[in-house]
């Protein structure tokens, strides 16, 4: 593969959307990572793996230090019980909402009555924005994420008292 075809990979992984690419060959690793579609921001790891004989090295642009989203996750405090709280998790990866624009009131707040099937946040992936649906009826405790935070599969979002 040479500096071109990478090029042409690392522009295209930017057009589509996609977060991270890792890309195997018998020779070498290459790991593409792009941030939120607000920054063209675009970091590209090259690893060479040790091979018998030398290949011709074009000159490459030396990667930044990719600089970790910060994901605000409150913590409970030590005494604090949340065994009797349900958690409403993330069921993908992107970036969460909990406002339907930047005009408007979030979905919920702290103290919000919600029922089975409210809407709670919208989690943006792959250009689509995906409505987070409650799957419990009850009051909101605790917001776990602010507004425009990267998430993770699983990851807690709402802690909601049924009862």
């Amino acid at each position: 593969m040479d500096i071109r075809e990478i090029q042409n990979l690392i522009k295209f992984v930017a057009k589509s959307g996609a977060t991270e690419v890792k890309l195997e060959m018998d020779d070498f690793k290459i790991t593409i990572k792009t941030t939120d579609g607000a920054s063209s921001e675009t970091t590209t790891y090259i690893q060479q793996a040790p091979i018998s004989h030398a290949l011709p090295q074009a000159a490459m642009p030396q990667p930044t230090a990719p600089t970790a989203p910060s994901t605000p996750v409150a913590t409970s405090a030590a005494g604090e019980d949340n065994s009797k709280y349900v958690t409403i998790k993330s069921p993908i990866i992107g970036t969460l909402y909990r406002k339907p624009s930047p005009d408007k009131a979030p979905f919920v707040e702290v103290g919000s009555s919600i029922s089975k099937g409210d809407v709670v946040c919208v989690i943006e992936a792959m250009k689509l924005f995906n409505e987070i649906e409650s799957e419990v009826s009850g009051k909101i405790v605790k917001v776990l994420v602010d507004d425009s935070s990267p998430v993770e599969f699983d990851q807690p979002l709402f802690l909601v008292d049924p009862s």
